[in-house]
């Protein structure tokens, strides 16, 4: 699948985007592992999370749609799940291999997963170290770094105390989960703070769990089932909100949007990039001299976040802030190839094993549409304004690649045709129509 993108000099609306992938992987991971019926709205109708979904029922748990973004799943406990009849496949999603291997790390049978071409050639090494050193076992290509794997858990893991090398709430998240079952309490202790929605949900379904500075402590013990409303995915409003900040004649509204302090990193590059930022509570006014919402959806904050067309200049983006913006990287590096000045992005080498190498691939994408970009082993060094020209690129199957160049596609003279753009469809499935709509015409077709 290809999509054809025209520039625009408008953008203007109010939209909402889908819910947040992060946390409906984790509601319906937790749903099946509490005790009592547990009811989600807003869950994120993308590829990613339906595999969670088709894992949970392969599970033993009882899922119910009960509509678009609704679903009721009849939670068996911790100790209730069952061994599946088949090997579980992930499809292109990380978080939920990552996170089930957490959950099967403390169930006392066999469990075999595997993935797509993209993530069978992820690591896993990170997330597989930690859970044996609790007792599982875990059997698979690369020694137990590549899928396909298999793993057998215990029904009751072994207590840790882990230092992670890595600021990663997939590794932290693995820990926590096969800790529900531990014989005694586990911790995580990171070098900085990764996203913290697994610590947000599991204190909203019951658990006894700790956050001090750097570590997070949970102590065993059973969940209870508990309402879930899914916030808008912020990584998901990062697109048109940066859209809106380079395209001429703009402003746009993301409406209900997951403001976790965890994940803002993208809102505080932004304002620091000269970005000109309204956040209110959700549905209501502007606070002023504020950026926190008032209300609250999954034990998440969310709101209304605006932005205008806005002059752009460089900064710097490195340190405690890549874990807190990492997924946004590559629609940033749109907006820094169009900011005055130069932009440097560090420490994001844990961009070379996502989806695609994404440091390769913006440095080649991007500079095909004209953008000053070099490529470092752990970032990139962006000068701009660049004038961006429509060119034939490549998404390499990364659906945040994709949807960056079409992003960029907006502002470019000519037209920019993204090849392999099916992937969007694993978090963003109606993004091409949201740009569409926010523009007034139809700027991005969709061609097979």
């Amino acid at each position: 699948m290809k999509l054809r993108v025209r520039p625009v000099t408008r953008l203007s609306g109010r939209i909402e985007v889908p819910g947040d992938k992060s946390i409906s992987h984790r509601a319906a991971l937790l749903g099946a592992l509490a005790e009592g019926t547990t009811d989600i709205r807003g869950y994120l109708e993308a590829e990613d999370c339906l595999r969670t979904i088709a894992a949970v029922e392969a599970l033993g748990a009882e899922v119910t749609r009960k509509g678009p973004g609704e679903y009721r799943i009849a939670g068996v406990g911790r100790r209730g799940l069952t061994e599946p009849a088949n090997v579980i496949d992930c499809g292109n999603s990380g978080t939920a291999v990552r996170l089930l291997f957490g959950v099967l790390a403390g169930q006392p049978f066999w469990t075999f997963l595997t993935g797509d071409d993209s993530l069978r050639r992820r690591p896993m090494k990170r997330i597989a170290d930690p859970l044996a050193r609790m007792g599982a076992t875990i059997v698979g290509r690369s020694d137990g770094n590549r899928l396909p794997l298999g793993i057998r858990g215990l029904a009751q893991p072994k207590a840790l105390a882990y230092e992670s090398p890595v600021a990663s709430a997939q590794v932290k998240s693995a820990v926590l989960l096969a800790g529900l079952h531990a014989d005694g309490p586990v911790s995580v202790t990171e070098p900085a703070a990764s996203r913290d929605h697994s610590e947000v949900m599991l204190r909203q379904f019951g658990a006894r769990i700790e956050s001090r500075g750097l570590t997070t402590t949970l102590t065993p013990g059973p969940l209870s089932a508990a309402p879930v409303v899914v916030p808008g995915d912020i990584s998901s409003s990062a697109f048109p909100l940066i859209a809106a900040a380079i395209v001429k004649d703009a402003r746009v509204t993301v409406a209900g949007v997951g403001l976790n302090p965890t994940r803002t990193g993208a809102l505080d590059v932004l304002a620091a990039m000269g970005v000109k930022i309204e956040i209110a509570p959700y549905g209501g006014e502007v606070l002023e001299g504020s950026r926190g919402p008032s209300h609250r959806a999954a034990g998440e904050p969310r709101g209304d976040v605006t932005v205008s067309t806005s002059g752009l200049r460089g900064t710097g983006i490195g340190g405690a802030l890549i874990p807190r913006l990492v997924d946004e990287i590559p629609v940033l590096a749109v907006a820094a190839a169009l900011a005055d000045g130069r932009t440097e992005i560090t420490d994001a080498a844990e961009l070379r094993v996502k989806e695609s190498d994404r440091l390769a691939a913006l440095a080649r994408e991007l500079g095909r549409m004209g953008a000053r970009v070099s490529e470092r082993p752990n970032g990139l060094v962006i000068d701009g304004p660049a004038r961006l020209r429509g060119a034939s690129v490549t998404s390499g199957g990364d659906h945040r690649i994709a949807m960056a160049l079409a992003v960029a596609g907006l502002v470019a003279e000519g037209e920019t045709i993204i090849d392999d753009t099916e992937c969007i469809a694993t978090s963003f499935p109606r993004f091409a129509d949201l740009l569409n709509t926010l523009a007034g015409q139809r700027c991005v077709e969709v061609e097979a």
